[in-house]
C-alpha cells in the first residue's frame, strides 16, 4: 500500500469534504489544491463552535480544557471576518467561561 502524505493531507481531504473527483484533481495545478484545502481549513475554523454561548464552552471545558482555547481561536476568525465585511463584532473574552 502506497504511504504518502499527498494521500492523506490532500487527496483524501478533497475528495470527501469538496467532493472533487480524482480527474479534477489531476488537471488542477498543485498551489490551486492547497488553496482549496486553506479555505477549507478556515471554514472549519469558521463554523467550528457555531450553535454554542459562553455557558456550554464553560461546561464542556471542565473535561477539556483545551474546548476554551478552541472557542478563542473560532471567536477570533469570526471578529477577523466580520471586520472584514465592516460588521461590529465584539472582541474575543474569557470574562463569560472562566
Amino acid at each position: 500500500m502506497l504511504e504518502s502524505p499527498d494521500a492523506v493531507l490532500i487527496y483524501i481531504p478533497l475528495m470527501k469534504d469538496l467532493g472533487m473527483r480524482w480527474e479534477d484533481i489531476k488537471q488542477t495545478p498543485r498551489f490551486e489544491l492547497v488553496g482549496l484545502l486553506s479555505a477549507l481549513q478556515e471554514y472549519s475554523i469558521f463554523h467550528s463552535m457555531d450553535g454554542y454561548n459562553d455557558k456550554d464552552i464553560n461546561d464542556m471545558a471542565k473535561d477539556r480544557p483545551e474546548v476554551r482555547s478552541q472557542y478563542a481561536e473560532y471567536l477570533e476568525m469570526r471578529r477577523k471576518y466580520s471586520d472584514m465585511l465592516g460588521e461590529k463584532a465584539k472582541k474575543p473574552t474569557f470574562k463569560g467561561i472562566l
